[in-house]
C-alpha cells in the first residue's frame, strides 16, 4: 500500500469530520467577520459597510476597557485560588486514611455539578434575606445584619470568585492527585532519611512530577476563566453597576440586548483573539515545561 493511498484513505475518514467543522465552525465564523464590519442590527436590515469603526469604538470605549479589567482579575484570582486549594486537596487526598475513598467521591461533585445549577446554588447563599452565608456569620458574631452579597459593587466579584473556585478547584485536585501517584515512594523515603522537612520534600521531590501536569491545568482553567459568562450570567447578568461585567458578558449584551450585531460581532472577534493569543502562549509554555521535565 503506498503513502499516497493512505494519505488519501486518511483525508477521506476524516471528510466528515471536516465537513461538520465547516458548517458547524467555519461558516459561522466567516459570518461572523462579515457582520463587523457592518452597522448591521439585530433584526431588520443587514446594514452597511463601516470599515473599522466598530473595532476602533469597542476598543476605546470605557466599557470595554472596564470589562478587559474585571475579566482579568476575575481570571488570576479564580484560577490562583483554585491552583492552590487544588494541590493541598491533592496532597491530603494522597495520604491514607479512612474514609479516603469517600471523600475523593465527594470532591469530585462540586466539579460535576453543571454550572448553572451551582450559579444558582450559591445565588440562595448569598441571598441577603434568608442566605446560609449571612445566617453563620451573624451567628458566629462576624456581622451585625445580613448583607446582599451579589447586590454590592464591592462584595460582587469576591463572591463569584469564591462561587466559581468552589466549582472547579476539584479538576485541578484530580490533575494533581493523578500525577502524586507517580512520585516514587522510594525517592519520598530517602528524602525523609536524609533528614528532609516537609517543605523540602514538596519542593524539590513532589513538586517536580507535579509541573507538566499543574501547567495543563492552569492553561485550561485560565482559558475556561477568561471566556467565563454562564456563572456569572446567573448569578448578577453584569450587576451591580456592571462591577461584574466580563467580555463575554460584554459581547452578550451589546448583540443580543442592545441588538448591534455589527458591534457585538467586532467585539466577539477581538475577545476571540485575546483567547487565541492566550492558549497559544500557554501551548508555548507547556511544550517548554514538557521539554525540560
Amino acid at each position: 500500500m503506498t503513502s499516497n493511498w493512505i494519505t488519501t484513505r486518511a483525508w477521506l475518514l476524516m471528510l466528515p469530520l471536516l465537513v461538520v467543522m465547516i458548517a458547524v465552525i467555519g461558516w459561522p465564523l466567516v459570518d461572523t467577520i462579515r457582520l463587523s464590519f457592518t452597522d448591521a442590527k439585530l433584526v431588520g436590515t443587514q446594514g452597511s459597510f463601516v470599515g473599522l469603526d466598530n473595532y476602533v469604538k469597542v476598543i476605546s470605549g470605557s466599557g470595554f476597557q472596564r470589562s478587559l479589567v474585571t475579566t482579568f482579575w476575575f481570571a488570576v484570582l479564580s484560577v490562583s485560588a483554585e491552583m492552590v486549594i487544588g494541590v493541598l486537596a491533592a496532597l491530603l487526598l494522597n495520604q491514607k486514611f479512612y474514609g479516603r475513598s469517600v471523600l475523593r467521591a465527594l470532591m469530585i461533585l462540586p466539579w460535576a455539578l453543571p454550572t448553572v445549577v451551582n450559579a444558582t446554588l450559591w445565588r440562595l447563599i448569598y441571598n441577603p434575606e434568608y442566605g446560609a452565608l449571612n445566617a453563620l456569620l451573624v451567628q458566629v458574631g462576624m456581622l451585625d445584619s445580613y448583607r446582599s452579597w451579589l447586590g454590592e459593587p464591592g462584595t460582587a466579584l469576591a463572591s463569584l470568585i469564591l462561587a466559581d473556585c468552589w466549582k472547579n478547584f476539584p479538576l485541578v485536585a484530580l490533575i494533581a492527585l493523578a500525577a502524586l501517584q507517580a512520585v516514587p515512594r522510594d525517592i519520598t523515603a530517602a528524602s525523609m532519611v536524609d533528614g528532609a522537612g516537609v517543605w523540602s520534600r514538596f519542593r524539590f521531590v513532589t513538586l517536580p512530577y507535579l509541573a507538566g501536569p499543574l501547567v495543563v491545568a492552569l492553561v485550561l482553567r485560565t482559558i475556561e476563566a477568561f471566556k467565563v459568562f454562564d456563572i456569572i450570567w446567573v448569578m448578577t447578568r453584569g450587576g451591580p453597576a456592571n462591577s461584574t461585567r466580563t467580555l463575554s458578558i460584554l459581547v452578550y449584551q451589546e448583540a443580543f440586548s442592545f441588538q448591534r450585531a455589527g458591534s457585538g460581532a467586532s467585539l466577539a472577534l477581538i475577545v476571540t483573539l485575546l483567547v487565541t493569543v492566550l492558549a497559544v502562549a500557554y501551548t508555548a509554555l507547556i511544550r517548554k515545561t514538557a521539554g525540560t521535565s
